[in-house]
């Protein structure tokens, strides 16, 4: 089986996966007074700090939930008194949640780019400060948004900005400092952690409404006890990747496999192919190829791609990222995600390339 796959969720590394099963040997609730209580508290802080450390934040910014989803509707609700811009390519968890909220949805350019002059027409005609939530790195295309001139515009206008670096990290360098953002989610699945665990990185002079009451935990901003066994497993995930080691390697594979596949079909489309992308992520478009034909041959030949966006049905929607770059219904319907990652070779790639050729040969030049 040759997964590539990773922008869905990552496998877990095996140093993650044996600290996991060492930690889960102990008892280990933070809000215990007794020996094991603290020790499980300094071992909670200890990974606060690690995963501070990786995204140059404090660790008292540090917030742990269950998923970057928890996390990103924490920001939304948080601040919902606020009026809400969001991108139109956002993930589904700020999307959908803002539509729910009444926010504003911003236009992307064909390369998946914020609109800034619509941006800073919005913040103008507002008149108060708002809340702009803009993801690092798009999970479908891998299109890395400029954040620079984005936040420089929203801070013009006083508006808070949270940033989704859910599929950034790990990937590309990630620092809180440097983008200048007040709010960024962090999730652990992405880049070889566990399922089950994100963080949210609040500027240490906001305050956020917690999503969850009850117990005073994570300094009354997040109620329940802490599942560190995860966290810990997230700060060594996310420490491990914050080298970027197999990165160089993963955007030359890539590469290849996108010079072969364009080479032999150039009708096919790459969306985002002419601005920066994440080093491991292709969204190819066969034409006249519907997305659930292509899942079915690859996964019959034993390769685990994705496509668009699945509902609770599981039947496949055109990709609403596509739909906002300007691609038609008809395109966007055959879109395939090819998404490698850490334990990603040169030869998975190179069957997922001839695998694709084939499909294309066979369903698209033998029925012209």
């Amino acid at each position: 089986m040759i997964y590539l796959d990773y922008n869905a969720t990552a496998p877990m590394r095996p140093e993650v996966v044996s600290a996991m099963a060492e930690g889960a040997l102990l008892p280990a609730n933070p809000s215990s007074m007794h020996a094991l209580g603290r020790k499980a508290k300094a071992r909670l802080e200890s990974a606060r700090e690690r995963v501070a450390h990786v995204v140059s934040a404090w660790p008292n910014e540090i917030i742990f939930t269950a998923s970057g989803s928890e996390a990103n509707n924490m920001v939304l609700r948080s601040f919902s008194d606020r009026p809400v811009l969001v991108g139109e390519t956002e993930h589904a968890s700020i999307f959908k949640t803002a539509q729910r909220l009444g926010g504003d949805v911003l236009p992307v350019d064909r390369n998946g780019h914020i609109d800034v002059a619509v941006l800073e027409a919005k913040l103008q005609a507002l008149g108060r400060p708002a809340l702009l939530s803009v993801m690092l790195a798009n999970n479908e295309t891998g299109v890395i948004q400029p954040m620079e001139p984005i936040v420089a515009l929203a801070k013009a206008y006083q508006a808070l900005v949270h940033c989704d670096a859910v599929q950034a990290v790990g990937k590309i360098p990630v620092d809180f400092g440097l983008l200048g953002v007040d709010m960024l989610t962090l999730s652990a699945h992405k880049c070889g952690g566990p399922l089950g665990v994100g963080a949210l990185v609040v500027r240490n002079d906001l305050v956020v409404k917690p999503l969850i009451t009850g117990g005073g935990q994570e300094l009354g901003r997040r109620a329940g006890t802490e599942n560190i066994v995860a966290i810990e497993g997230m700060a060594l995930a996310l420490e491990l990747a914050a080298s970027l080691d197999w990165v160089a390697a993963a955007q030359m594979m890539r590469d290849a496999s996108e010079a072969a596949l364009t080479a032999a079909a150039p009708d096919a489309v790459i969306a985002g192919a002419n601005v920066a992308r994440l080093p491991n992520t292709s969204c190819i478009m066969m034409p006249n190829v519907p997305s659930e034909t292509q899942l079915m041959t690859f996964d019959l030949d034993g390769i685990c791609v994705s496509a668009g966006s699945a509902c609770s049905s599981g039947r496949i929607e055109p990709s609403h990222v596509l739909l906002a770059m300007g691609y038609d219904q008809e395109q966007a319907g055959c879109a395939l995600r090819m998404s490698g990652g850490w334990n990603s070779t040169a030869d998975e790639l190179k069957f997922f390339t001839e695998t694709w050729k084939k499909t294309y040969m066979r369903l698209v030049k033998s029925a012209a």
